[in-house]
């Protein structure tokens, strides 16, 4: 079963994250949007809409499944690096992609937002944000930058050292997103895929090289964030089977099996 749906609107490629409940970033999912983008590329797309579900973009990387691994190393780096493959395939895509953010994007959700060319929020109580102190772990270098990217050095600072999550309202004032669309009371996301593919659309009306080559040089530090020596992954796995971080893992996945 495929965890990302491909729909094709004229030279627009839709690619919508279907894992439910939450679409948790398991290592299927993050090879199937590689893939899914790296296609919709060679097939000729000329622009990418990244969205998730009513309610919902994604919750981020699939703790509980990362935990399930125990002490395997090699798969827990394995799981890693297939997030961090799909974040480097939305970054160095050729063509623009636009993340219709259809809800809440925490940690690894507002990572594969922040690689994207423009953001575009469902208003209302849904929140956005980079929460990986809050669960005992460390945001690596790269991943500060994409966010001191869109929000300036200082705020980055204070969202990243708190594990802030900030609400739509909050997240459009700070940069963190580009605007705000209503979907009502029934979550109902057609207006806001609408307003993605009609901002693609105006750019892709622009002179295509003039565009494509401004673009290109304006994105070098997106992809440049990106480059293993900046992700750290082995010191990153290093931290993940710290006791303290397991424990914040833990009691995590134990409050989510609550609700």
């Amino acid at each position: 079963m495929s965890h990302v749906k491909a729909r094709v609107h004229g030279d627009v490629v839709e690619l919508q994250l279907a894992r439910p409940p939450v679409n948790a970033l398991d290592p299927a999912l993050c090879r199937e949007l590689h893939h899914a983008v790296t296609s919709a590329i060679s097939e000729g797309a000329r622009g990418i809409v990244l969205a998730g579900a009513p309610r919902i973009f994604s919750a981020g990387l699939d703790v509980p499944y990362l935990l399930s691994l125990g002490d395997d190393r090699k798969a827990i780096s394995e799981a890693w690096q297939a997030f961090f493959g799909a974040a480097r395939a939305l970054a160095a895509s050729t063509i623009p992609v636009v993340a219709a953010i259809t809800g809440h994007a925490p940690a690894g959700g507002c990572v594969y937002a922040l690689c994207c060319d423009y953001r575009i929020m469902a208003s209302g109580d849904f929140r956005i944000g980079l929460n990986e102190t809050r669960v005992g772990l460390v945001a690596p270098e790269g991943v500060q930058r994409l966010m001191r990217r869109v929000v300036g050095a200082h705020r980055a600072e204070r969202l990243l050292v708190a594990g802030d999550m900030v609400d739509a309202d909050t997240a459009l004032r700070f940069g963190l997103v580009d605007e705000l669309v209503d979907m009502g009371p029934e979550h109902d996301t057609s207006g806001l895929l609408a307003r993605a593919h009609e901002w693609l659309g105006a750019l892709l009306a622009l002179p295509h090289d003039a565009m494509r080559h401004t673009r290109e040089i304006a994105r070098a530090e997106v992809i440049e964030a990106l480059q293993p020596e900046h992700i750290g992954l082995e010191v990153f796995v290093d931290a993940w089977f710290e006791p303290g971080t397991q424990d914040a893992l833990k009691a995590l996945v134990a409050r989510l099996g609550k609700k």
